[in-house]
């Protein structure tokens, strides 16, 4: 049973609650203020690029990220749910690209340089490792090849650099909107605190506040997936990967010592526990 399950509940409403707004504000953003969204090379090309960030590669990369804590899934296998983490990851990713796309084809339209800004070169960087988080994700953890100790091993440094990532993402948003009010509103100036930088300074202050409260509830440790202690085992095969688990055997080996089977169920039971609590917290 869950520990403070009311307030894992609240937190997560309120989390949801605030991507969701955030997403909302991003829209009235660029249709009130920014004379919304196209694909012709046009100012409204580029609002394809706040819309598309806010909306996968924070909103949506946050949910994936917690998704492992939801507790009504800890039902669910562990595949299964590995799946679900991988595939809003790629949505996220792709949103992420496509945003990029819209960026570099409006500066060319517009004769306007490429990466030269802090938040272009630390927004490609993101995008970059991303990419590469999710790839080593898929090979290492999704797919049925590398060994379970190989797994345990690059596990703590997948979850270390997808809540980096993530934060990284997050700050490097409240650079780019910040940049785009100053560039952007001249007469008035975004000094005067006009209507759009109120709108848009509040929509920063969200995009924090997602971002902190996703981080809490990622680094709690007793609101993690609990490891599945007795129902599944692992074969005591060493080349056997997490991921083709299978039911234990015991009453078809009538051949077998039950000494010798009874050590290496034991063993493997406690290689497969080890596993779970090291694996359930990925974050790709």
């Amino acid at each position: 049973k869950m520990e403070d399950y009311g307030q894992f509940l609240a937190l997560l409403a309120s989390t949801l609650l605030v991507g969701f707004v955030s997403v909302i504000l991003s829209l009235v953003w660029v249709f009130h203020y920014r004379e919304g969204l196209s694909w012709d090379g046009s100012p409204r090309e580029f609002n394809w690029h706040p819309v598309l960030i806010i909306t996968g590669f924070v909103f949506i990369q946050g949910i994936a990220i917690i998704v492992y804590r939801l507790p009504w899934t800890w039902k669910c296998s562990k595949l299964l749910m590995k799946f679900i983490h991988a595939g809003l990851n790629t949505i996220a990713m792709i949103l992420a690209i496509v945003s990029m796309v819209a960026v570099f084809e409006f500066h060319n339209a517009k004769n306007i340089p490429n990466m030269y800004s802090l938040h272009s070169w630390i927004g490609l960087a993101a995008v970059i490792f991303y990419s590469l988080q999710l790839l080593l994700g898929f090979a290492v953890f999704l797919l049925p090849f590398a060994p379970v100790h190989l797994r345990v091993l690059l596990m703590p440094i997948h979850v270390y650099s997808g809540l980096t990532i993530f934060a990284t993402v997050i700050a490097t948003a409240l650079m780019g909107i910040t940049e785009k009010l100053i560039f952007s509103l001249k007469n008035p100036a975004y000094s005067a605190s006009p209507p759009e930088a109120t709108l848009v300074n509040c929509l920063g202050l969200l995009l924090v506040i997602f971002g902190s409260l996703i981080l809490w509830m990622a680094s709690r440790p007793h609101w993690k997936r609990p490891p599945a202690e007795n129902t599944k085992i692992l074969r005591p095969i060493a080349a056997t990967p997490e991921g083709t688990e299978v039911e234990s055997t015991m009453i078809n080996s009538s051949n077998a010592d039950k000494s010798d089977l009874r050590t290496n169920t034991e063993a493997a039971r406690a290689q497969n526990i080890k596993f779970d609590e090291a694996g359930q917290r990925s974050t790709m």
